[in-house]
């Protein structure tokens, strides 16, 4: 059993949303423009879900510079809000579970503000967070500042707070950060890989958040 916590935050990708068909859609148009190094599945696309995009263009395409890799993120980038998250669903349990948590929330997300917020929005979630945190010019996870900059506005200590994720960067950034961790077994990251820092908890639907 959770028990509750003052704070929650969510990573949004393979947590909240079963976003991987506008991800790797998009991620795909990209890929559209340039000829991979090696073939990939789309199993090889949503295991980097989470992970910033840097990992995955530099995988696919070991030879480019860095300016290259850039470009592609960039081109990632305009593509990705065009498809509306039109392919993206909530997970079971979602539409539910956040608006009875109590305690505060924020997100803690490869993507940016603006986007997250976007998302959020779409699904009817953004009224029940009191924050929304994404990843603005600084590292992404598995570095912790994102969680970091969500527990500076609480102005909270990280033992208030539960990370809830899918994937090892989570995992990493919330022992990092001092925060507990939450691993959701449902989404895109490997679970032996999340198993390696030792997760507080372990969930299958979000449900089992609630009292």
């Amino acid at each position: 059993m959770v028990p509750s916590f003052p704070v929650y935050l969510f990573d949004i990708d393979g947590t909240l949303l079963h976003s991987a068909p506008d991800i790797t859609g998009a991620v795909r148009d990209v890929l559209a423009h340039h000829k991979p190094a090696r073939e990939y599945t789309q199993e090889y696309l949503e295991s980097f879900i989470g992970h910033h995009l840097h990992a995955l263009f530099t995988d696919l395409f070991p030879r480019y510079t860095q300016e290259q890799i850039e470009e592609m993120i960039v081109h990632y980038r305009r593509v990705y809000p065009e498809r509306g998250h039109n392919a993206t669903t909530p997970y079971p349990g979602v539409l539910e579970t956040i608006p009875q948590l109590g305690g505060r929330k924020s997100t803690a997300t490869t993507k940016g503000t603006p986007t997250s917020r976007i998302v959020l929005e779409k699904f009817g979630l953004l009224p029940y967070f009191d924050h929304v945190q994404g990843t603005d010019g600084f590292p992404s996870k598995p570095a912790p500042d994102v969680i970091f900059k969500s527990l500076e506005v609480f102005g909270v200590p990280p033992t208030d707070c539960l990370l809830i994720g899918d994937a090892a960067p989570d995992m990493e950034a919330g022992r990092r950060a001092g925060v507990k961790t939450c691993a959701v077994r449902y989404g895109y990251g490997d679970p032996a890989e999340m198993a390696r820092w030792q997760p507080d908890y372990w969930i299958d639907d979000l449900r089992q958040l609630l009292p």
